[in-house]
């Protein structure tokens, strides 16, 4: 009888490790997102990476579209080439032209599509789309960029919802990019100067920044089951024994 009690102890102990595995590896519901490459500072140039996920079983996304926030205009915007995806840079006039190293500006890119030119991004993975953005406003922190993903089936989701702080997240939240402090030299993370020099930079950057994503969330997730299964047995193999010595 004491056995049968420990046994079915062990077993509920299982049980809710068990459980605690599968929450801690179900990932979270994925949505287009927008962040830097280093810091992206008031005033100064910034590569940001626009990661778009592909959240459907039976289709791949096969367009994706992101508007620039016209309250914000940006003077540079410059897309880094995707393989397998052609782009699109629309430009459109200004309602107030804009000032930069004393000349003015009377037109900014309000829109970038990229479209894929074979399977696109298929299901089970998800593709970064890179610009390099500048000068960045400093009266704002932080820049709404509105997004819309198509894929082959012709499904069309829209990432336009303005999050609101203290509300909770909209069901499909527009990318947010979060803006710093501005920094002296107004450069941000040097993003002009790389492309200007051939991208190579910036290319070996998001290398590693894919490397990284991947290995250190994988890895994480392993070693935090490895370490739940192996209380779990301990725990057992200890009650176990306990009862075995009392009995």
């Amino acid at each position: 009888m004491q056995i049968s009690r420990t046994a079915s102890r062990v077993t509920a102990a299982v049980a809710v490790a068990g459980a605690t595995v599968l929450a801690v590896s179900v990932p979270a519901f994925a949505h287009v997102s927008v962040q830097p490459e280093g810091t992206a500072a008031k005033g100064g140039y910034a590569t940001v990476d626009f990661k778009v996920p592909n959240e459907r079983d039976n289709a791949s996304t096969t367009k994706v579209e992101v508007n620039l926030p016209a309250e914000h205009p940006l003077a540079s915007v410059m897309p880094q080439p995707v393989p397998g995806w052609s782009v699109k840079v629309t430009r459109s006039k200004l309602d107030k032209p804009l000032t930069v190293h004393g000349e003015k500006i009377g037109e900014a890119v309000t829109k970038v599509t990229w479209t894929a030119d074979g399977k696109g991004i298929q299901p089970g993975y998800f593709q970064k789309f890179p610009l390099s953005l500048g000068a960045l406003p400093e009266d704002t922190d932080q820049l709404v960029f509105k997004a819309i993903q198509t894929y082959s089936n012709k499904e069309v989701v829209r990432w336009i919802e303005v999050p609101q702080e203290g509300q909770d997240e909209p069901e499909n939240p527009a990318p947010t990019l979060a803006l710093s402090a501005a920094t002296d030299d107004h450069h941000g993370t040097g993003a002009a100067d790389d492309d200007a020099k051939g991208g190579d930079k910036d290319d070996a950057h998001q290398e590693a920044a894919a490397g990284s994503d991947g290995g250190t969330d994988t890895t994480a997730r392993v070693l935090g089951v490895v370490g739940i299964v192996t209380g779990v047995a301990g725990v057992a193999y200890g009650v176990l024994a306990g009862r075995r010595r009392t009995a």
